[in-house]
């Protein structure tokens, strides 16, 4: 199932996309619950609740505005660097180069705020030169948990996965050297589209899925979550040691190789450019950058 958030006639609903991708109909919600996207779909779900029923008749996709999934996260999301081995090897050649640390030994794990938490179709605001002049794109399968838990066993990890979509986890990278503390430098306004929607676990296996990153329509990025570092099961192991995991949490797993900051020379992102990401069986997450 694809469950959406979407506006439609000035109000937010949440809803189940059709198969064929081209209408949406809306769950009984009512503004309040609705005003948190899918969340209150997935903490019903933790609870063993069946689906609120749908209301009213279809509504074509191409006549309501598309928003994040989780508009607002309950809160920070959890990321994930260096996961995909080719990336690992391209930024051990960049500014990370004096970096021992051997990336297979433990999952790096940071966070974004909520409120950078933006939709596809949304446009991400580079911050100006006086701020940073380095901004990037990191195209990723983010996890959404359903059943939460702490010191979740690697074994049954993929039972707390409620769904699954796409999160371009945008990187100020002269603000993230500066820091070495990268939270800073991940969570300016807008840096986080995420979307189109959700695809429950019933219906995609992340851990074999294909994610690609187009930059003006230029491929740079072309990985499978196969090649990951660190699979799913073992960074949800990882992140609840010690630490509780709530339904809807996010947790994004990486990027593959092929980020601006990993070519040479780095090229990073300017005004104009448009990303656009796909992850097979989510579908497309697609930005502007003003």
């Amino acid at each position: 199932m694809r469950i959406a958030t979407f506006v439609h006639e000035g109000q937010r609903r949440v809803g189940q996309v059709s198969g064929d991708g081209q209408s949406v109909t809306a769950f009984a919600l009512d503004a309040a619950q609705a005003a948190r996207g899918a969340l209150p779909l997935i903490e019903a779900a933790a609870q063993g609740a069946a689906l609120p029923a749908l209301t009213g008749p279809a509504i074509a996709l191409a006549s309501v505005r598309l928003e994040a999934p989780l508009p607002l996260p309950r809160r920070n999301l959890w990321c994930v660097g260096r996961n995909y081995h080719e990336h690992a090897k391209e930024l051990q050649a960049s500014v990370f180069k004096d970096n021992n640390a051997n990336p297979a030994t433990w999952p790096i794990v940071f966070t974004k705020v909520p409120e950078c938490v933006v939709a596809t179709g949304d446009n991400v605001v580079l911050p100006g030169a006086a701020v940073s002049e380095q901004i990037d794109y990191e195209a990723e399968l983010a996890v959404v948990i359903g059943v939460g838990g702490k010191n979740i066993a690697r074994a049954d990890a993929m039972s707390h996965v409620y769904g699954y979509t796409i999160v371009n986890d945008v990187t100020a990278r002269d603000v993230q050297m500066r820091h070495q503390q990268w939270d800073m430098g991940k969570s300016f306004d807008t840096f986080c589209p995420m979307g189109p929607w959700i695809v429950t676990a019933d219906e995609l296996d992340g851990q074999h899925t294909r994610v690609r990153c187009w930059v003006n329509d230029s491929l740079r990025q072309d990985g499978r979550t196969e090649d990951l570092i660190f699979d799913i099961p073992t960074l949800i192991e990882t992140i609840s040691r010690g630490i509780t995991l709530y339904p809807g949490d996010v947790i994004a797993t990486g990027t593959p190789a092929g980020v601006g900051l990993g070519l040479k020379p780095p090229v990073f992102l300017r005004a104009g450019d448009v990303v656009r990401i796909e992850i097979d069986g989510i579908g497309s997450l697609q930005n502007a950058f003003v």
